[in-house]
């Protein structure tokens, strides 16, 4: 048995994918696969702002792509918002404060649907949890994961419209959050009766530290998919590694 680290790659079917949105903007992606089993749910991953480095490599996203496959059974996807570049490439157009990347979320959950891939849930974090609440209200998912929303780009009134969303709708605020405390988060969402807040003592923004990045994956697992809770910290099977570029902790 290896500990599984920053570094560690474990074994999926991984798929380089296009998202085309409805403004024919060309998105860049990858769709991570159980390697050996059916998925029971997938995470749509939105990241964090590209103006200050987020982009589908942002670390949590990344390493949720390189382990929930293979431990949770959970497929994956991650793309670029318009604008923002990472290895995989960079998606065209550009940034649009939260406005035109609601067609790129769009775009995301059309490919889960035409994919047929099972119970899609959004995970946002930072900027991407703006893009969720302005924009997928009304999009047929599974449930709604919001990691550090700052709540900069969504109003009051669009914040109303979630008010009876029947769906599991979860928010995890870090203790030491630059954005949002969680004081100020139980302000704001407090007109939401139906979201389950988790307040994480000692945790900031950006989850830097492998203890930090193993309790927001599991709080995404416990709900995606509860019987794959604990996740294993080990793995006794082939994994590789990855190098991490000097400075490249977004």
């Amino acid at each position: 048995m290896a500990e599984i680290t920053s570094t560690s790659i474990l074994p999926a079917n991984r798929i380089e994918i296009e998202l085309i949105t409805s403004d024919k903007l060309t998105l860049v992606g990858e769709l991570a696969m159980p390697k050996d089993s059916v998925p029971v749910a997938t995470m749509i991953c939105l990241h964090p702002l590209p103006t200050h480095g987020g982009m589908m490599d942002s670390h949590i996203i990344r390493k949720a792509a390189w382990r929930l496959p293979e431990l949770s059974s959970i497929a994956v996807v991650r793309f670029n918002f318009r604008g923002a570049e990472s290895a995989r490439g960079k998606s065209q157009g550009f940034w649009d404060s939260a406005n035109g990347e609601g067609k790129d979320l769009i775009a995301a959950v059309d490919f889960v649907k035409q994919k047929e891939l099972p119970k899609p849930w959004l995970v946002g974090w930072s900027f991407g949890t703006d893009v969720v609440l302005k924009h997928a209200r009304h999009l047929d998912i599974a449930g709604v994961f919001l990691l550090s929303p700052p709540l900069r780009w969504t109003s009051d009134i669009e914040l109303a419209q979630w008010k009876d969303f029947k769906l599991p709708f979860v928010a995890l605020i870090p203790e030491f959050d630059d954005f949002l405390s969680p004081i100020k988060a139980r302000e704001r969402f407090s007109q939401l009766p139906n979201i389950k807040l988790i307040e994480v003592a000692g945790a900031k923004h950006l989850w830097t530290g492998e203890p930090s990045v193993y309790r927001v994956l599991s709080e995404i697992v416990s709900n995606l998919n509860p019987a794959a809770i604990p996740i294993p910290q080990e793995y006794d099977g082939d994994m590789t590694r990855f190098v991490e570029p000097i400075g490249k902790n977004s």
